[in-house]
Parts: structure tokens; C-alpha cells; sequence
């Protein structure tokens, strides 16, 4: 166990779904539905279901009985279902016959796995919107910002930090579609007993499967499960994109954090993103803990996908290694969802240190607008290969690229021409549209889910 290291990586209201006595009280929710559904509809004796019920409680259960016994039984449910079966013959010998009546022990597992993942996702989705909320204020506020846009992390052409946080937000707005789309095909009940036909119930398995989903409030499948694992992949490869996302933002902010750059900073707090022996540092702490996540959630997934060829009706091994490996999945990139919710909420914008980014170069930024205001004059080819001279010579002479092009006389641009060439807020093209766009997206998926 590396508990210390959990608060790094994890994030507490998740942890918990996750924890072993929630994971053991959703599989004894699942019996204790079971139990009730098939009272209600006389399958075992409703005195009986009332029982099974009430024992259902994870406190009496003995914890380290049950991982000791499930070495041997192969799964958890297996002595699950004997310390439940005791409880119940302990009040009632008659009913303790009734108990797991008609199931299997992964119907339990995977129920219990699903009614997690209901609680998960739903704070998965609500972090989401928080993370939605804090971007669209970043671009609607530096919508008008300049900075420096950088291809291969070099300075590249002028834009604005809000484009750069709606680019973020667009992508943030597609995750919140798929989390929320996917819960109607994930969540569902798995119920089908030994080898998903019900036959131990009769004719009464269907009966049985609605009134099951009834308690749980579950949406109940049009056959069991139990080996087509694409539901259990889906949230895997949707969370995992949500987290390479994540992982995206991270990145972006660590880059203009350097020092050199010096245009963003994660939220200062009292012994946040500090040194053990370099009393000035204020690392990235929050963005180190992403980017951990987005490169430890792709392993977790192919686990999860090279499990999927299960064998027949019950899996020998791959459904083993879903057990720890989702909930960690999970875990780890809600972690990184709550993560980046507060560094993008307290997200620090010095915009001008970004102004003055924009003139490291002394105006080589802005040589594709020169480029492209000559091109009708010149042809495309000839304006890049002129302004491309020029920038090698305001380079090697240390002189601002204006004052080259100024005095260069294949130039046919005014001074005036010239000088607007020279402003950032006049070489945006779309920007302030495409984060409109955005911004009247994300508000309404807000609105739909």
C-alpha cells in the first residue's frame, strides 16, 4: 500500500467510492435489491427478502476474512455471500436459503462495479462543468490579450490568451458530452446467474431483472454482460482522453511558467510548489500531478483493452484484471480532473509580461503579416522569400525587423501600412469569433446536460 502518496494523486471524494468498504457495500446493495425484488414479486418468501435485506450492511462484515477467503474462492462474492448467508441464519435459519437466490457471484461484482461508477461519474461530470465555468471566464477575460503563439515552442505568429483558453475549454466541452452520453450505455444492471441465461429462476428471470433495476435504478440490458466488456472499455477510453486533455492543459501552463517566459503561475499558497533547498522556486506543482495522470492512465487502459477478449460466458483472467485497475483509472484521473479545476480557477495571467514576450524577437513575430500584406502586390513566393531575407538580416544585425524592412526599397508598404503590421491586436484573424463559438457551445451543453 502507498497511502501516503494518495492525497498526491487521488482525490478524496472519489477515493472513497473506491475504498474497500464501499466497493463491499455496493456488491451487498446489489443482494439486498436482489432480496427485495424478488419479495416483492413472491419468488422467495417477503419475510425472507426483509431479512437478507437488513443484513446487508458492510460494518458486520469481517474484512480480513473476506480477502484472506477470496485467495481461495477465486473473487470476493463467493465468501461475501457466506458471511451474508451467517448473518441471515443467525436471525433467521429459514431465510439464510434465500439468500443470493438465483445470481452469480459476478452479477454481484459487476453491479456493485456499476453502481461506483454511477456515484464517480457524476462528480466526474459535475468537476467537468466546474473546470467549463473557470476556462470560459479565462477566454472571455483575455480575449483581447496578447501573447505569443508558439509552434514547435517557438514563437510563431501573435494571438491572444483567451483563443488559448477557449482552445482548452472546446475540448473540455467534448469530454463533458462524452461522460454524460456514455452513462446511459455503462450504466446498466448485470444480471444474469451462472452463465447468463437465468435459468435457475425459470420463467421468472425477466421478471426478476426489472424489479432489480427497479430498486437500483438501473436501466436493465437486453441480454447479461457478463464477458462483453466494451462498457467497462468505454469508461476507460473516456476517461483516459478526458485525462490526455488535462494532461494538454497542464502542459501548456508548465511551458509559460518557465522562467524565462514568466506569463502564467499556478495560485500561490503557503509551502505550495517550493524547494527543499532553493528558497525562490514556485514549481508547477499542480500541473506535475496532471501530467503524472496522463501518462499513467494510458497503461491502466490498454490493461483494460487487452482484457477485453474474454473467454466464453464467464472470463478467466481479464476480468480479474479489471478489479484494481479501473478503480485506479478512475481514481488517478479524477484526481487530475480536481487538480485541474482549481489551478485553472486560481490561474495567475501577467498579461504584460506576455506584451513584452511579444518583442524578444524584435518584431520577427510579425513577419508572416508583412509577408502576406505584400503578396497581392508581389506574389505569395516572392513576399515570403523578401521578408524572409529581411528577418535573417534584422537577426544577424541585432536590428528590429520594422526598421530593416523600412529601409529595405523592394519594400512597396507605406510607413503607415508598415507600422499597423507591427501590432499584435491587428494580425488575430478569427480569434475573437472562434471564442465566441466556443464559448456559445460550452454554455450550451451546459444547458442540454
Amino acid at each position: 500500500m502507498m497511502s501516503l502518496l494518495d492525497a498526491m494523486f487521488g482525490w478524496g471524494p472519489v477515493d472513497t467510492i473506491f475504498s474497500d468498504r464501499v466497493r463491499l457495500q455496493r456488491m451487498l446493495d446489489f443482494e439486498a435489491a436482489l432480496a427485495r425484488a424478488e419479495g416483492r414479486l413472491g419468488v422467495i418468501p417477503a419475510a425472507a427478502a426483509t431479512v437478507i435485506s437488513g443484513e446487508c450492511r458492510a460494518e458486520r462484515f469481517d474484512f480480513e476474512a473476506l480477502s484472506q477467503a477470496g485467495v481461495e474462492a477465486g473473487n470476493l462474492a463467493i465468501p461475501m455471500v457466506k458471511q451474508l448467508t451467517e448473518h441471515v441464519r443467525k436471525e433467521n435459519p429459514e431465510a439464510a436459503r434465500y439468500v443470493h437466490w438465483g445470481a452469480t457471484s459476478q452479477d454481484a461484482i459487476d453491479t456493485g462495479l456499476v453502481l461506483q461508477l454511477r456515484e464517480a461519474l457524476r462528480l466526474i461530470e459535475a468537476e467537468l462543468e466546474r473546470v467549463s465555468g473557470a476556462l470560459a471566464m479565462l477566454a472571455q477575460k483575455y480575449r483581447d490579450t496578447p501573447v505569443a503563439a508558439r509552434t514547435w515552442l517557438q514563437q510563431a505568429v501573435p494571438g491572444v490568451f483567451g483563443l488559448k483558453a477557449a482552445g482548452w475549454l472546446d475540448a473540455i466541452t467534448r469530454h463533458r458530452v462524452r461522460i454524460h452520453e456514455l452513462q446511459e450505455r455503462v450504466l446498466v444492471l448485470q444480471f444474469g446467474g451462472a452463465a447468463g441465461t437465468l435459468a435457475s429462476l425459470h420463467d421468472r428471470g425477466l421478471g426478476v431483472a426489472a424489479a432489480l433495476g427497479e430498486e437500483l435504478k438501473l436501466a436493465v440490458p437486453d441480454v447479461p454482460w457478463h464477458t462483453h466488456r466494451d462498457r467497462i472499455a468505454e469508461v476507460a477510453t473516456t476517461l483516459a482522453l478526458m485525462t490526455g486533455t488535462l494532461g494538454k492543459i497542464a502542459r501548456d501552463v508548465s511551458l509559460h511558467m518557465q522562467t524565462e517566459i514568466g506569463e502564467v503561475s499556478e495560485a500561490a499558497a503557503e509551502g505550495r510548489g517550493g524547494s527543499s533547498t532553493m528558497p525562490q522556486k514556485r514549481n508547477p506543482v499542480a500541473c506535475a500531478a496532471i501530467l503524472a495522470a496522463s501518462q499513467r492512465v494510458p497503461g491502466f487502459v490498454s490493461v483494460i483493452l487487452s482484457s477485453m477478449p474474454q473467454e466464453q460466458e464467464r472470463g478467466l483472467g481479464g476480468w480479474h484484471a479489471e478489479w484494481e485497475t479501473l478503480p485506479e483509472l478512475v481514481r488517478v484521473s479524477g484526481g487530475a480532473l480536481h487538480r485541474t479545476a482549481e489551478m485553472v480557477a486560481g490561474l495567475e495571467v501577467d498579461a504584460q509580461r506576455m506584451r513584452q514576450n511579444l518583442e524578444i524577437t524584435h518584431g520577427l513575430i510579425y513577419a508572416e503579416a508583412v509577408a502576406m500584406a505584400l503578396s497581392p502586390k508581389i506574389g505569395k513566393r516572392a513576399a515570403h522569400e523578401l521578408v524572409e531575407k529581411a528577418a535573417r538580416k534584422a537577426a544577424s544585425e541585432k536590428k528590429h525587423l520594422r526598421d530593416v524592412l523600412a529601409a529595405d526599397p523592394e519594400i512597396t508598404l507605406g510607413a503607415t501600412d508598415l507600422a499597423q503590421l507591427f501590432d499584435p491586436l491587428k494580425y488575430l484573424g478569427m480569434s475573437s469569433q472562434f471564442i465566441d463559438r466556443v464559448l456559445t457551445s460550452s454554455k450550451a451543453a451546459g444547458e442540454k446536460h
